[in-house]
């Protein structure tokens, strides 16, 4: 058989990815029934079931996922087109995406309204997500990564920053459990911790390593969630040191240590490097974490412990 009808392929691609009708439907810009008929149309013309149906979305079948194969590469490939046409031009103008690892916001926004400032006929894209987004396929003009260097081919990598982390909780939990003077002190108190215990980030490991598994009361994946978790007084919790002194209700526990640092990389495209618009970024953000040093270490911005 032939694949006629594309949208229905898309449709049942972005189903897989999110997981769930409305989510896909909200994706598309479509009714959820659009995406039930889409995805009953495509299994009747396939004859085969494509997704499960259950309580919590629909997760791909084997079939499915061959299907599924096919369609990502081929959105990939479309939104690498739609990149590359968007990024060819030298106008500063239309659409730049920039990607960054969470908890950036603070210093990356003021970035970007500069940028827009300058230049009203822009309009960015800012997405904040753990996952790592492919450059080659066009998911990004620039991405702002923590960790090891990228190694991925054809991307041009620079050094940005470091990512400090502290510890912070509020005054109302410390009222009830005490204020840790040293490490020692921690074996007593409640933590924050990632939704995934073998968490790579540094301050991660060595919370691992100096407290008990049950002192992680709550886990989460993303810094605005610990923060909301320490705002509820849940416990102690890793917050990027730019947000953590901006909140003035928190308390900085412990300060930012060495062991706890990740490197920030900036990471482009060769394809879209030398691009107008790119280049406007590149220059603005390096320009700026010149100054984060003083964000990140200057002690007035955090609360009296």
């Amino acid at each position: 058989m032939s694949f006629q009808n594309w949208d229905e392929i898309r449709t049942a691609y972005q189903v897989a990815r999110i997981g769930t009708v409305s989510g896909a439907a909200e994706v598309l810009g479509v009714h959820h029934a659009t995406v039930i008929r889409h995805i009953d149309a495509l299994e009747a013309r396939l004859g085969a079931k494509l997704f499960q149906r259950h309580a919590r979305g629909y997760t791909a079948t084997e079939a499915g996922q061959e299907l599924l194969k096919v369609a990502q590469a081929t959105e990939d490939q479309f939104g690498q087109l739609a990149a590359r046409i968007n990024g060819a031009g030298s106008e500063m103008a239309g659409e730049l995406v920039i990607t960054s690892i969470p908890g950036l916001s603070k210093v990356v926004t003021p970035v970007i309204a500069g940028l827009m400032a300058e230049h009203p006929e822009l309009i960015v894209r800012y997405v904040t997500d753990l996952r790592v987004f492919r450059l080659e396929y066009g998911e990004a003009h620039v991405a702002i990564r923590a960790g090891s260097a990228p190694t991925e081919p054809d991307n041009v990598v620079q050094r940005l920053h470091e990512h400090q982390v502290a510890l912070y909780a509020t005054p109302d939990y410390l009222a009830r459990h005490g204020t840790p003077k040293t490490d020692a002190d921690l074996s007593t108190h409640l933590f924050i911790g990632h939704e995934n215990p073998t968490s790579r980030a540094p301050f991660y490991r060595w919370l691992s390593g100096v407290v008990a598994r049950n002192q992680v009361v709550y886990r989460c994946n993303d810094s605005e969630a610990v923060e909301d978790a320490v705002q509820a007084g849940l416990g102690l919790g890793f917050l990027p040191v730019a947000s953590g002194r901006a909140h003035r209700g928190f308390v900085e526990v412990l300060g930012p240590r060495e062991d706890w640092v990740s490197p920030l990389w900036l990471v482009t495209h060769v394809d879209l490097h030398r691009t107008t618009k790119v280049q406007a970024f590149l220059t603005a953000i390096k320009a700026a974490a010149k100054h984060w040093p003083a964000i990140c270490t200057q002690p007035e911005h955090a609360a009296a412990g």
